[in-house]
């Protein structure tokens, strides 16, 4: 039997787990050492006029700015650092908790509660049409969006909270896909077999279902992360930010809603109308969406290739055994002269 191979013998895993560890740990590592966000507030001048202010463009001259300010005159890039934790650790937990929810109940479905799944899948599948973005914002208004007299709770709280309700709101899909593909399972010849030898339905999930679904379920949480990152952008675009949308009722000079915990997506959605303007406030934040779509993307594939390593080989194995074409035709080219060679001995 051949052994296992590991998913950390697969460059596409290892290299989209760097990226990910490398955004989380510089996150909590910038928020230990720095503590806050670097803020240049002065004019870049030169020969003592002033030239430029906030938002002031990335510039590699003192005083350094890779990416730039805002138009508050804070750093970009420490911005996107400190909110690198919140972002990652937030659609990851929005998709583990889906998968929590949806993966035993679809396997219920698939298996103890067949006779009913037609009726289960006559509500499920009718929500993958609903907009859910529309009502995640019904539904998280009254929590992200800052009252006159402040918020009553923390930070953490909200961030919570939205967690739950965002996994509850798309749990019915991935519970369908679940259901869907734990019935094919169950309708196969070694399922019947299992039955016939007196193994019950836990025993079935247990041992024949989950390991077949195995490579699934993880595919399916790596999409699951990837979807709550553009539900995290559509949010942020309608100024409804991770961990709540700090706004100003100053009748006099109010200010723009802003992203308390600097999440990718409420840089994004604050800093979109600066699109014309100064382009590098929402292209850095889409920039490093795209990089953690990328990493979770290269993972699923490393992830995918370790547990299918048939496909690798046979075509190892079929390049391996290709004859080139110019050893065919030096083989027709023997073959030619030793027939005329027995023509002329006879």
């Amino acid at each position: 039997m051949r052994k296992q191979q590991s998913v950390w013998s697969q460059p596409y895993f290892v290299i989209g787990f760097a990226i990910l560890i490398i955004l989380l740990g510089s996150s909590f590592v910038f928020e230990w050492v720095a503590g806050n966000v670097p803020k240049h507030t002065s004019y870049i001048e030169e020969n003592g006029r002033p030239v430029e202010g906030q938002p002031i463009s990335p510039r590699l001259e003192a005083p350094i700015h890779i990416l730039g300010t805002d138009q508050h005159g804070y750093d970009v890039l420490a911005k996107i650092i400190l909110g690198a934790k919140y972002t990652i650790i937030g659609a990851m937990s929005v998709a583990a908790l889906r998968m929590l929810i949806a993966v035993p109940l679809g396997l219920m479905i698939g298996t103890c509660w067949r006779k009913y799944r037609k009726a289960f899948q006559s509500v499920l599948d009718p929500i993958h049409y609903l907009p859910m973005t529309i009502f995640a914002v019904l539904i998280l208004s009254p929590i992200l969006w800052m009252p006159k007299e402040g918020f009553t709770t923390t930070m953490t709280e909200r961030i919570i909270i939205e967690v739950i309700i965002l996994a509850l709101l798309t749990s019915p899909i991935v519970i369908s896909l679940v259901a869907n593909e734990a019935d094919m399972i169950y309708s196969e010849e070694f399922i019947s077999a299992s039955k016939t030898l007196g193994a019950g339905n836990g025993r079935i999930i247990r041992k024949h279902m989950l390991p077949l679904m195995r490579e699934k379920l993880f595919v399916l949480f790596g999409q699951q992360v990837v979807e709550t990152l553009i539900l995290f952008t559509h949010l942020g675009l309608l100024k409804l930010f991770l961990g709540g949308t700090k706004v100003s009722y100053d009748p006099d000079m109010p200010d723009p809603p802003m992203s308390i915990s600097y999440e990718w997506a409420g840089q994004f959605g604050d800093s979109f109308r600066f699109l014309a303007g100064a382009p590098w406030l929402p292209l850095s934040p889409a920039l490093f969406f795209a990089l953690l779509i990328i990493s979770v993307s290269c993972m699923m594939e490393g992830f995918t290739r370790t547990m299918n390593p048939q496909v690798s080989i046979k075509k190892k194995r079929a390049n391996r055994l290709a004859i080139p074409e110019e050893v065919i035709e030096w083989n027709q080219e023997q073959l030619r002269e030793k027939m005329s060679l027995l023509r002329i001995r006879d």
